[in-house]
């Protein structure tokens, strides 16, 4: 046995010994040629049994070698990015009504339902050494104040500079004497599943909180959490208050602004989503141009799904583009030659798998370029350089509030016109009178109206210009009919005011 023990010992000496040589002369080539492996890999190889031709393709993996190696962290980029990530509170006054309000007798013993105070909690980012902070729109939603606190313990008052609740985003605007740590905007196109990203928000409102995990997939859809339907999703832990927290990549730069979760208790299980960073540039930029409202690129043309009943009618192997449904014979899309029927497959050598991911793809445009379609039209392939304009005013939109005892009191409402209609994500092929506006505390709040909402008829008067419908609501009438139009259905009622 002792033979046997002392034979072994004698076989990895010589082995080593015969190594020895091997991992020098590897050693000294490293020192003259950088771009060769080092000691330590070809000391990996070895323990792995691996050598020259017989290695696997794709990125070098090999085991730690020391401590330094072994207790990577996340530390650097953490302190690096986190106090440009913001808590941002959101108050406002509810008004309480009481089922005995007007009451005389009531209102003397009990006194006057009083307005309650309601605050919501949520993350931001800093874009702009100025002061520039792209949160969510659900966060500061119908706030009468919205204040913010940054990482080193200062607390401002903001001004909302820019909001969007179709995207969900909103812009801030804070001022300080010194400029404000920031986070690069990065290229969310560039991201791919798999790759490593942190999260950085404020959950529950325990304070600034990091986790990190994978993007799990792209170009999400129909999730639920707003009208734009192309989301980064992540497993990397995200809790009620990361909303308006930053997404960001191994490079520091942000790459999404986190949104929502899908979760069944309200905690993370592991499925969440963010806004990609190229459609947080281009909103960002929009807020510090000036602009009152979210300018998409216009082109002239409405857009329906592809179908599978539809892709095998048209010859397609698979249902992915955007049908084309409507066309302004007059607009650019017109005129560069594009018809009702087409398929968009791609726009700026990009694939476009559906309307959403075409609506995002033209939302990160800027006015005043060309785009580029790959369209399949009749059968065949072809390509179309549509410029990206603005929408059309029309007229100038005469803006009318409603008054009067009616249920449409406290309503602004306008004739539509194309910019008008994309200002209120409508269809830009829509014609009609739109309220644009409702007061809180009026009428016309109180009956459920919404900015957006085409009103069509009422009690038997067709509704053509905002002018009738100022002149139709001053009717001495208890009795009101009344026909409106509101996400492409028609909603009929009467009632008695």
């Amino acid at each position: 046995m002792q033979l046997k023990r002392l034979f072994l010992v004698a076989v990895c000496a010589l082995a080593v010994f015969a190594a020895a040589p091997a991992a020098r002369q590897a050693f000294a080539e490293d020192a003259a040629k950088p771009a060769d492996p080092g000691l330590s890999d070809v000391l990996t190889d070895l323990l792995h049994g691996v050598e020259g031709e017989n290695r696997t393709s794709g990125p070098d993996k090999r085991v730690p070698f020391g401590r330094e190696e072994v207790q990577l962290s996340f530390a650097p980029l953490v302190k690096q990015t986190a106090p440009a990530v913001v808590n941002v509170y959101a108050s406002q006054t509810a008004k309480v009504t009481s089922p005995f309000e007007g009451d005389p007798f009531f209102e003397e013993f009990f006194g006057r339902a009083q307005p309650r105070a309601q605050s919501s909690l949520g993350s931001g980012v800093l874009v702009d050494p100025t002061g520039v902070i792209v949160t969510n729109y659900h966060v500061i939603k119908d706030a009468d104040e919205v204040k913010v606190a940054t990482a080193d313990g200062r607390e401002f008052t903001s001004k909302v500079m820019l909001k969007d609740e179709t995207l969900d985003l909103a812009v801030l605007k804070i001022s300080a004497d010194k400029p404000f740590p920031v986070i690069a905007i990065g290229d969310s196109d560039a991201l791919e599943v798999g790759d490593l990203v942190l999260a950085i928000g404020n959950p529950f409102g325990v304070g600034q909180t990091t986790t990190s995990g994978i993007v799990s997939a792209l170009a999400r859809s129909h999730i639920g959490v707003s009208d734009s339907g192309y989301f980064i999703q992540t497993d990397a832990a995200i809790n009620p208050g990361n909303s308006g927290g930053a997404l960001i990549n191994m490079g520091g730069q942000l790459v999404g602004i986190n949104t929502a979760i899908y979760s069944r208790s309200g905690g993370s299980i592991g499925i969440g989503f963010a806004i990609p960073a190229n459609m947080v540039r281009a909103f960002a930029d929009a807020a510090k141009a000036g602009l009152d409202f979210f300018e998409r690129p216009y082109i002239g043309a409405e857009f329906e799904l592809v179908t599978p009943q539809i892709a095998e009618s048209l010859g397609m192997e698979k249902p992915t583009g955007a049908l084309v449904s409507t066309v302004d014979a007059t607009g650019p899309a017109g005129k560069a030659g594009l018809k009702a029927g087409d398929v968009i497959l791609s726009l700026n050598n990009t694939p476009v798998e559906s309307i959403e991911a075409l609506d995002y793809r033209m939302a990160t445009l800027s006015i005043g370029t060309k785009a580029t379609f790959a369209v399949l039209s009749k059968g065949q392939q072809a390509t179309l350089e549509i410029p990206l304009e603005r929408a059309p005013e029309g007229a100038k939109p005469s803006e009318v509030i409603l008054r009067g005892r009616s249920p449409f009191s406290g309503a602004k409402v306008a004739e539509l016109s194309p910019r008008l209609a994309q200002r209120l994500s409508l269809r830009t092929d829509l014609k009609g009178v739109t309220v644009v506006d409702i007061n809180r505390d009026s009428p016309a709040a109180d009956f459920g109206f919404q900015p957006g909402d085409i009103v069509r008829e009422v009690n038997g008067t067709s509704i053509d210009t905002a002018a009738t419908l100022a002149q139709v609501a001053q009717q001495d009438t208890r009795w009101w009919r009344f026909t409106v139009e509101r996400g492409g259905q028609i909603l009929r009622q009467v009632l008695r005011y």
